[in-house]
């Protein structure tokens, strides 16, 4: 297990008890009560730990090395009947976007998401999860063929934002990604979208249009990400803390501010420290939120998406 700088107090109960099971054991000592002590005292720091995390915590949380990707959950909760599929028919197949057919509940789902790499090799492969526009393509491709076979649609999002290098600008990246917003908002099938890591900037909107826009806890949701708005508005990352404060980016924030559904509550610690209760809390979210939407026709799904995303940006003075 890897530990954020904030979890440190959790590594050292942690060494703690181990060293403790250790001693136990290997010798006739009892170490019973000094175990049970230990793992009391390691529940509270961790509850205290985690229920006061700030903006910036909660972003490192969501970038956590061990934290179950897209794939994960698709894996997890699809099973073997994933069927990956590939291309936008106009230039290549995009790795750092993935997307498919499957099954969630014995309901079939078209799932498109983008998907980060485990070590350097499969980052790189990935592009580190900042989809091009050929990934955008691939993915509005998927959920128009959704559409054509009446299949809602499931996003997941997870990237530090679209790949802004120059040959994806001169292959039409913005264009790429209004076109998906613009469609979406008009598809005639229930789409759900989970932000199960990091949802920055346009990259994030490109799949993230839903009927049901739901957030895991330790997920953040925003227009840029800390460390480059600290750099724009600072010149320096130096004040990312500050940033991520200020954007209001955490699911709390964004669920008061109604610009998402709901908040998918994670495990004591982030989806890393229990994945199957993790997998398991976000399929039911998105089995709850298929049976919400199946109610509605598709007059009416279309207009209450769109009048949902018509009201976001009002404020009095």
């Amino acid at each position: 297990m890897e530990y954020l700088d904030f979890e440190l107090p959790i590594k050292e109960l942690e060494e703690q008890l181990e060293k403790c099971q250790v001693i136990g054991q290997e010798s006739d000592v009892d170490v019973t009560t000094t175990c049970k002590q230990i793992t009391k005292k390691l529940l509270e720091t961790k509850k205290d730990i985690y229920k006061n995390l700030t903006a910036w915590q909660r972003v490192q949380l969501s970038r956590h090395p061990s934290r179950p990707y897209t794939l994960d959950h698709v894996n997890a909760i699809c099973g073997d009947t994933f069927l990956e599929l590939h291309g936008d028919r106009s230039f290549k197949d995009d790795k750092a976007m993935i997307g498919g057919l499957g099954k969630i509940g014995g309901q079939s789902f078209m799932i498109v998401g983008q998907q980060k790499g485990y070590n350097t090799k499969t980052r790189q492969y990935r592009n580190f999860g900042m989809a091009n526009p050929e990934g955008y393509r691939k993915a509005l491709r998927l959920m128009k063929m959704a559409e054509k076979f009446n299949i809602p649609v499931l996003t997941l999002i997870d990237t530090p934002g679209a790949y802004p290098g120059l040959e994806a600008e001169e292959r039409g990246q913005g264009e790429a990604i209004a076109r998906n917003i613009f469609e979406m908002v008009r598809l005639k099938v229930p789409v759900i979208t989970v932000i199960v890591g990091e949802g920055a900037s346009g990259g994030a909107l490109g799949i993230g249009v839903g009927d049901r826009v739901y957030m895991l806890e330790n997920t953040w949701y925003s227009v840029i990400s800390p460390e480059s708005c600290s750099s724009i508005l600072w010149k320096s990352w130096e004040y990312k803390e500050r940033a991520a404060d200020a954007l209001k980016l955490t699911s709390a924030d964004m669920k008061k501010q109604k610009l998402v559904d709901d908040i998918i509550p994670e495990p004591l610690g982030g989806a890393h420290y229990d994945r199957e209760t993790t997998f398991k809390t976000v399929e039911e979210y998105i089995l709850k939120g298929l049976a919400e939407l199946k109610l509605l026709s598709t007059e009416e799904l279309i207009a209450q998406r769109m009048e949902k995303y018509c009201k976001m940006g009002e404020f009095k003075e």
